[in-house]
């Protein structure tokens, strides 16, 4: 059977976003969080199919619109990566808001504003728009926070590290520079794709956080190399290592909450503050610690990130189950 999908594609900061506009499968569950584990349970295929290769590759990310299951909200997304179908996803949210505003997929009930539904909770959306093009998203993330602190690990090729783990609407293993680790300019790409799955894979046997609230959002998933900023005006720089062979080209939305979350801990960041976050490429998000808060009695923060995004045309997509790599596959 061939199985057809259309699809928006283009990116967020330099990182891709393929918007399955047409294709998307019938979930059950009552919230976006019991879609997800509706589709990993039955769907999964599709998000292999259209991240992998032959039809992605290492650094896809995108996602479907769905109707939302709560009736104070405009919309829900449920995304896919190459490392899963992931709670929350800050550039693949600003990437599908940017392309569903600017072809009429999503109406939204006030000029501006947007109330979304995933899977890690609601979002508050902010956007602004010269004509027909969407300029700029503001995403008012989930609680952030500090889920570990100075975890010890062994990796091979790097020796030992101190680790913390926070949370934005995933699990970063937080590495700043220590030991070889001198910053992201002396190491390249490839060293941090093959550390990476290292580090995640220490952290990992190392220490399991679980979302207070939601008992299906467990474990790291995402390694973030944290380093100074390179260019005027940025506070900080990063290189978030996920799936089995990508480094984000974007500064990372929920990255980038996680390390506001981290350095609030920390006391660098207040309620109000602003950072700049740099991607390993140079593009940038503009985070801010919107307000303190707590999560399941745990200090956490409210952060917001904002991007833009680009569409870069359409793309029908055919998943046929006569060929012999429809699920796709990752060469690592």
């Amino acid at each position: 059977m061939r199985h057809t999908f259309f699809c928006i594609d283009g990116h967020t900061a330099g990182n891709p976003v393929r918007l399955v506009a047409g294709g998307a499968p019938l979930l059950k569950g009552g919230s976006m969080s019991e879609r997800r584990q509706d589709f990993l349970t039955r769907f999964d295929w599709i998000r292999t199919g259209l991240c992998f290769e032959p039809r992605g590759h290492a650094m896809m990310s995108g996602g479907f619109l769905y109707p939302p299951t709560l009736p104070d909200t405009d919309i829900g997304i449920l995304f896919i990566e190459t490392s899963g179908c992931l709670p929350m996803c800050g550039h693949g949210t600003i990437g599908m808001i940017t392309f569903g505003l600017e072809h009429g997929l999503i109406q939204p009930r006030g000029p501006g504003r947007l109330k979304v539904e995933v899977p890690a909770g609601v979002i508050d959306i902010a956007y602004e728009t010269e004509g027909d093009r969407v300029t700029a998203v503001r995403i008012t993330n989930v609680p952030a926070y500090v889920a570990a602190k100075g975890v010890k690990i062994e990796v091979e090729g790097l020796g030992p590290l101190t680790v913390d783990v926070a949370y934005g609407g995933n699990y970063y293993a937080i590495v700043e520079p220590q030991g070889p680790y001198t910053g992201l300019d002396d190491m390249g790409a490839e060293w941090l794709v093959e550390m990476g799955r290292r580090v995640r894979a220490a952290m990992q046997d190392a220490v399991e956080p679980v979302h207070p609230l939601d008992p299906t959002i467990r474990g790291v998933s995402h390694v973030l190399w944290a380093d100074k900023p390179r260019g005027e005006g940025a506070d900080g720089r990063n290189a978030v290592f996920y799936g089995e062979g990508a480094i984000d080209r974007s500064p990372c939305g929920t990255g980038t909450s996680a390390r506001l979350a981290h350095l609030a801990d920390r006391g660098t960041l207040k309620p109000g503050d602003r950072f700049v976050h740099e991607s390993y490429i140079g593009s940038r998000f503009i985070g801010r610690v919107e307000a303190a808060a707590e999560l399941g009695g745990v200090p956490a923060i409210i952060p917001s990130i904002e991007g833009s995004a680009i569409a870069t045309g359409f793309n029908t997509i055919w998943i046929d189950r006569a060929d012999p790599f429809w699920k796709g596959f990752a060469v690592q």
